[in-house]
């Protein structure tokens, strides 16, 4: 049995769903991990799809996606900072008021803005003061990013899950 049409599939996956994690992948298209490490290894080898490690997940896409194209996407991939993004379309917030209104510890939020301000998605602006603004850095190309972006059920439970662990961690 040839392994082209499981082959041809994963491909054709990652190309209508780019920045899909290994985990998300493997449960989409009912795989075994095993094959698909072996797929993605080859399609990878091949240059036929692209891998982006970010924030301990492994994320593939076409090859055509530009790298910090990638980054974005894959970040986009956690509700969180799909959340702070979303918001920071509409409006600067504070910090504190963010994480207040979507409902996350302050940490949670913190740890998601990091990987954002790395890779230029969000930036922290400092009044007067020294009060913490955040704003997007580039609205157009963050509202691309998350267009492309179409979490699975499983994840977002993931996410929400992560939540409120982390809010019964700060209660401590």
């Amino acid at each position: 049995m040839s392994d082209t049409p499981t082959r041809e599939r994963v491909a054709s996956y990652v190309r209508t769903h780019p920045g899909l994690h290994f985990n998300e992948l493997v449960r989409r298209l009912d795989l075994a991990p095993g094959q698909a490490q072996y797929h993605l290894r080859g399609l990878t080898d091949d240059g036929d799809l692209c891998r982006e490690e970010v924030s301990g997940r492994t994320h593939y896409f076409p090859p055509e996606f530009a790298p910090a194209d990638r980054l974005l996407v894959s970040l986009l991939r956690r509700e969180t900072a799909r959340d702070v993004c979303l918001e920071l379309l509409d409006r600067p917030w504070r910090p504190a008021s963010l994480a207040d209104d979507l409902g996350v510890a302050r940490s949670t939020l913190e740890w998601h803005l990091d990987r954002l301000v790395d890779v230029d998605v969000v930036r922290k602006r400092r009044d007067e003061r020294g009060r913490v603004t955040l704003v997007l850095a580039d609205p157009e190309r963050t509202a691309r990013g998350l267009r492309t972006v179409r979490p699975s059920l499983p994840d977002r439970l993931l996410d929400r899950f992560t939540r409120l662990v982390d809010g019964l961690l700060e209660g401590d």
